[in-house]
């Protein structure tokens, strides 16, 4: 009878499909964080090309982006050493995938907090 553990193709590439998603994940605030960061620029230089025009400071954007940027490589890296974890785990036999990601949570919950830290920000940067 055999004992060794039973290693299944499928709960490999899961895995990879999971760790692929979570690089999407940290490309995709790496590239938002640095499309809200050349917005606070690109005011900046419409405010020096028309300084008549009334302007407010922008300069939280390039913080909210790099802020993003470094999320989004912090995503990566973190992602990259559970897939690691996780393969290793999967090699040894083990099957207790039963507990929630604690880093989607966590990234869910930031990016929740910083969706609305911008809703409010550009509300009041309209004067609404």
């Amino acid at each position: 009878m055999d004992t060794s553990p039973r290693q299944d193709v499928r709960d490999f590439l899961a895995a990879e499909q999971t760790f692929l998603a979570w690089i999407r994940t940290g490309l995709a605030l790496m590239g938002f964080g640095f499309v809200v960061a050349r917005f606070g620029v690109f005011l900046q230089e419409v405010r020096f090309a028309a300084p008549q025009l009334p302007t407010r400071s922008y300069g939280v954007s390039i913080w909210s982006g790099t802020a993003m940027i470094v999320l989004g490589v912090a995503v990566n890296l973190f992602s990259s050493w559970r897939h690691v974890r996780l393969v290793r785990h999967l090699k040894y036999g083990g099957e207790d995938f039963a507990r929630p990601s604690i880093a989607a949570l966590a990234v869910a919950l930031i990016l929740a907090v910083v969706g609305l830290a911008m809703a409010v920000y550009l509300v009041r940067a309209s004067g609404g």
